[in-house]
């Protein structure tokens, strides 16, 4: 390979060197075809099994049986936060939980097409934390509850998994999807962008439970109704082939590196040795309260904010890129998805070190 950076980029974020390396022969030629994956017919048998192998892949990754769908479609989180409404709303109210900008441009989506409840908000605290489960107040006769597991801004994570509630729990699972196991019973409906954790931009999965697709109004436009990709095999239209053929080759690399437990594992461990870094040293100020820290995008300022430019523009001539901060909030910030090894973590503490001593 040519010498790659290490990627800390929030989205598009890392890709495993080896899903790059087989991705790189399939360009040109897949599996003898004469053929590249982007020139594949989707209605052809080469791209078939990479279709539905993706579909499988994510159910079997995350333990989904027959009663759940994948859909493979366009658009990302953003269309979603329309998509989800108009196809679940039908009773005209929903409950929300507001952990951050992304859930705030889903509520305001929502809004357009009935009621929105605020079940529970960190607005106040600058969405540092996530609201504990006693916090959160799901009022009555709402059609379902939606929640963002990961925030990739203020650099919060739901610790777990949402709490048991009597309406269908909906989440936007964009930046920790398929990061870690999930008890799939607490969920009704996820949907992600690919392009954190499963693969390149220009693919939204959404999974389903399939007795909830049976909501959608017959009067939806084609396109923004769930029922036409599970009824379809999302393949009404043509799907887009190559970020689906890159996600399924990293569904296939989470699977060889020990499914959804053994990622978690290696997640956790590359946070916590980042966080414990941090921790150390009065230099370093982590954004997120202790028990809402997310995994897969660490935040933080140093104590001398004005050093913090300095800090992103020598950590990029040292190789270590995409560190700075979300522009609404500044500071620094870490994304350390599923394929970026422990090495990257590793160099970046060393540049945590090397730093301090340097600018202390």
């Amino acid at each position: 390979m040519t010498h790659r950076v290490i990627n800390f980029n929030p989205g598009p974020g890392t890709l495993p060197e080896e899903v790059l390396v087989e991705a790189r022969e399939a360009l040109l030629d897949y599996k003898g075809t004469g053929m590249g994956v982007m020139e594949l017919s989707h209605r052809s048998k080469p791209y078939e099994e990479i279709h539905f192998g993706l579909m499988n892949g994510i159910k079997g990754l995350l333990g989904a049986g027959d009663e759940w769908v994948v859909m493979l479609m366009q658009g990302g989180a953003s269309t979603q936060f329309s998509m989800v409404p108009m196809n679940l709303m039908t009773g005209g109210r929903a409950a929300y939980v507001v952990t951050g900008e992304w859930s705030q441009k889903a509520v305001a989506e929502a809004q357009k097409h009935g009621t929105v409840e605020i079940a529970a908000t960190s607005e106040s605290e600058k969405f540092r934390r996530i609201p504990r489960p006693e916090e959160i107040h799901v009022a009555d006769g709402v059609d379902y509850l939606h929640v963002t597991s990961n925030n990739t801004i203020y650099g919060t994570q739901w610790p777990g998994d949402p709490p048991a509630v009597a309406p269908p729990v909906v989440a936007d699972v964009s930046s920790d999807f398929l990061s870690r196991p999930l008890d799939l019973s607490r969920y009704a409906l996820l949907y992600a962008g690919a392009q954190k954790n499963l693969g390149p931009a220009g693919l939204t999965v959404a999974v389903a439970r399939k007795e909830l697709l049976a909501r959608a109004p017959k009067t939806l436009p084609t396109m923004l109704n769930y029922r036409t990709y599970a009824e379809k095999d999302s393949l009404y239209n043509t799907p887009p082939t190559w970020p689906i053929y890159i996600s399924y080759l990293c569904t296939q690399w989470l699977q060889r590196h020990g499914g959804l437990a053994g990622i978690g594992e290696r997640n956790e461990a590359k946070a916590r040795l980042l966080y414990d870094a941090l921790d150390a040293t009065d230099f370093y100020r982590p954004t997120a309260e202790n028990e809402s820290r997310s995994r897969m995008n660490v935040t933080f300022r140093l104590a001398d904010e004005s050093q913090e430019e300095r800090f992103a523009k020598e950590a990029t001539a040292a190789g270590l890129v995409g560190l700075k901060g979300h522009r609404a909030v500044g500071g620094l910030r870490a994304s350390i998805y599923n394929a970026l090894p422990v090495e990257g973590v590793e160099a970046l503490v060393a540049f945590l070190r090397d730093f301090e001593k340097r600018a202390g």
